[in-house]
């Protein structure tokens, strides 16, 4: 009996002793306990985070907006964010990890996709030339599941182009650049107009005709050009003069190219024939490098093909 009124006692108070040093090291050192928790099970990806409170493991890609925003602009940040949550995923587009919208700055946690976008690839394919004609078709092939996916949702892209395809460690291509949909979608949402988008627009899109899917095949085959030429295709295409078949270019790759390039909106192959074409192109392409069949400046290049926009993908 007098052995257990001293037992009792000790063990009251070194729970006690336990549960005051729990509540300093939650309070004081949060990260040591965070620490010494069980691992959770495997938990389900979640489209939408309201806050990140830890660091992330994996190499993450992050989109900032203005360090102080304003009402308007954390309005227009988490309908941006919300439209990215609610387009769901696909294969071909950048996967959103999370957001942070708490406190300022506000962040889209995007996936990294190491080899940056395209159009910076495309450049450094002038000294170590990766680039064959059969991944030109895969890459294609890629981004036209994207394109196809957007309008299968009623959504036009309007800004087909390489800086705004990004490439993953293995090259595969996600369509990217996905401000100006959902600024389009919503009619409230604020619009800037890039003066560098119309090199890649459709003849009716420059002659204020409404826009249509067929506008965003005209604006791809504009980038297939550029992916085989590995530079900019100047606005003398659009003026009505006929687009050259560059010396590196196969009779089935610039013929497609045409296709896409008509100045007659529906005289364009539809979605589905261009995902079969490409299909049957991948197949018989050649796996032979493709060099720049011109010299061409960086700073002409990049001048040329837009680099500055607002919106565009940002790696820390």
């Amino acid at each position: 009996y007098e052995q257990e009124v001293i037992v009792v006692p000790v063990l009251l108070l070194a729970s006690f002793l336990v549960t005051i040093v729990f509540i300093l090291l939650l309070r004081f050192c949060p990260e040591k306990v965070d620490r010494i928790r069980p691992k959770a099970s495997k938990l389900p990806n979640r489209r939408v985070l309201h806050g990140i409170d830890r660091k992330l493991e994996a190499k993450q890609s992050f989109n900032l907006v203005n360090p102080l925003p304003t009402t308007f602009s954390l309005h227009s940040f988490l309908n941006f964010a919300s439209f990215l949550a609610q387009l769901g995923p696909h294969p071909f587009l950048p996967e959103l990890l999370g957001v942070v919208s708490l406190r300022a700055p506000l962040v889209t946690v995007m996936e990294e996709l190491e080899n940056r976008d395209l159009l910076s690839f495309l450049w450094r394919c002038r000294e170590v030339p990766p680039m064959t004609e059969r991944r030109i078709f895969t890459m294609a092939k890629q981004v036209a599941s994207a394109l196809e996916f957007l309008h299968s949702k009623g959504l036009l892209h309007g800004n087909v182009r390489a800086r705004n395809v990004l490439v993953s460690r293995d090259f595969t291509a996600k369509l990217w650049g996905l401000h100006g949909v959902y600024s389009r979608k919503d009619q409230g949402a604020a619009r800037r107009d890039d003066p560098s988008m119309k090199k890649w627009q459709a003849p009716e899109i420059l002659a204020k005709r409404p826009a249509g899917p067929s506008s965003d095949i005209w604006s791809f085959g504009i980038l297939l050009f550029e992916m085989v030429n590995k530079t900019v295709l100047l606005q003398f295409h659009q003026r009505g003069k006929p687009l050259k078949r560059p010396s590196n270019c196969s009779n089935a790759l610039y013929s497609f190219i045409k296709s896409c390039c008509q100045f007659k909106d529906l005289d364009r192959p539809s979605m589905v024939e261009m995902g079969r074409k490409l299909l049957s192109g991948e197949k018989g392409a050649s796996d032979k490098a493709i060099k720049a069949s011109e010299k061409m400046s960086i700073e002409q290049y990049l001048l040329e093909a837009g680099y500055g926009e607002t919106n565009s993908y940002t790696v820390f």
